[in-house]
């Protein structure tokens, strides 16, 4: 019994310790669990990085800085450059402890705020106020031992609701930010971002900046965890809120990331999200041609198309670049092509339109005759490129209006598209020839 109780103390004694070191570094950003064997390795690091810094800060005539080397002798946490790591070898009391901790503190706030809402009964504000603090201590660190715990997310929307103040706002930003450096595809952590930026998004100055650096923090945590579905669509979830200079910078910045990850269709569904934004509202052909603005919806789709095909010819057999591809199409048929039986279709910017068109269909055409040239028969990447490229081109002649079909299938007779996609894949030309028909 008694030695329970010792590994008790042990175990609120460590909890104590992981929330002071908390409060004194506010800005920690990385958070790890450590073997216990590295913390000497790790103390080492930091003796030697220390000693190179209280050198740098000694004076040329001798004068020593006030500054010395920290002497790091904790074995369960490690904590520099705003950097923490936990021992994997206490993180089980440590979450027994925060969980009781943050339970029995729970309890006591909740009483609390019961009997302050009784007639008759006033208690000191001073009281209610030292719970909420104790319990947003506690559960920051029931949460980084523990990120999918929902009461304490929700415990902490309640008292950040209630406070209505911007600096703790921000501070959730900054603790879900710690959980997503080691659990990048927490549900909950992403979730509780989203309704700090949402409560935020009507009062706060700088809520473009808060953007931008959402989604610089997405971009971070996606190069570290690939195909990470939660954190792209936490970014396309943004384009709501931004305006449309922002979401035109967003296009531009992302091109470089998305041109070094063809294989990661999350980045191009982001792309979509955000031409999406810019073409939104714009249903007809007037409205497209009636401003300025929209004139840069033309000129984004077309060169976002350009830019596509490069990367389909240097990337060989990428799907994902095939599959944007065709929500590029789908984009300029259905918002640039006039159908026959539209009051503006005889109109001068819908014939430039119309004329645009056939030069799309011949450029496509053109990619299909590039990507089905085939060098080596054995490498698998060219005959999913040939196979990529003849399934476009026949999706394509099921989305062309009608009143265009008659020009598509003359573009095909020349181009011989048959002997084409039955060289492609010979495997498919029974179900190439019935859609040919």
């Amino acid at each position: 019994m008694s030695e329970e109780s010792d590994s008790k103390v042990e175990a609120m004694d460590l909890l104590c310790q992981l929330e002071d070191i908390l409060e004194s570094d506010a800005l920690i950003d990385e958070l790890g669990f450590i073997h216990p064997s590295q913390f000497p390795l790790l103390k080492e690091e930091s003796d030697i990085s220390c000693n190179l810094s209280y050198e740098a800060h000694q004076s040329e005539d001798g004068v020593v800085s006030p500054v010395e080397p920290s002497k790091q002798d904790n074995i369960y946490f490690w904590n520099r450059d705003h950097k923490l790591g936990i021992s994997t070898h206490v993180l089980l009391p440590l979450y027994r402890a925060a969980k009781q901790a943050f339970f029995i503190t729970f309890k006591q706030y909740r009483m609390c705020d019961n009997q302050s809402g009784k007639v008759g009964i006033c208690l000191p504000s001073s009281s209610c106020d030292h719970l909420e603090s104790t319990l947003l201590r506690h559960s920051k660190s029931l949460l980084l031992l523990s990120c999918d715990f929902m009461t304490a997310w929700n415990c902490r929307k309640l008292i950040v609701s209630k406070k209505q103040q911007l600096s703790m706002f921000l501070d959730e930003l900054l603790l879900s930010g710690l959980v997503l450096s080691y659990s990048p595809k927490s549900e909950q952590a992403w979730t509780h971002r989203r309704w700090v930026i949402k409560s935020i998004s009507a009062n706060c100055s700088n809520f473009k900046e808060i953007l931008g650096k959402e989604s610089e923090l997405v971009e971070k945590i996606a190069e570290r965890s690939k195909m990470n579905y939660r954190a792209w669509n936490h970014r396309c979830w943004l384009v709501s809120y931004m305006t449309i200079d922002q979401v035109l910078c967003e296009l531009r910045k992302s091109r470089s990331w998305s041109a070094l990850h063809v294989a990661d269709n999350c980045c191009f569904n982001y792309r979509r999200r955000l031409l999406l934004r810019i073409m939104e509202g714009q249903s007809c052909l007037e409205d497209t041609v009636s401003c300025g603005h929209n004139v840069n919806i033309v000129q984004a789709l077309k060169d976002e198309l350009d830019w596509n095909e490069t990367l389909i010819k240097r990337y060989v057999g990428r799907e994902a670049l095939w599959l944007h591809r065709r929500f590029l199409s789908t984009c300029w048929i259905n918002n640039f092509v006039p159908d026959s039986g539209d009051e503006s279709y005889h109109s001068k910017e819908a014939i430039g339109l119309y004329h645009d068109f056939g030069t799309f269909l011949q450029n496509e055409l053109c990619l299909l005759h590039s990507c089905s040239t085939f060098v080596d028969d054995d490498f698998v990447d060219v005959q999913a490129q040939a196979a990529h490229s003849a399934c476009y081109i026949l999706w394509l002649k099921v989305q062309v209006p009608k009143s265009l079909v008659n020009q598509l299938q003359e573009k095909i007779r020349d181009a011989d598209l048959k002997t084409l996609l039955n060289k492609s894949c010979p495997e498919r030309s029974s179900l190439f020839n019935y859609f040919m028909n």
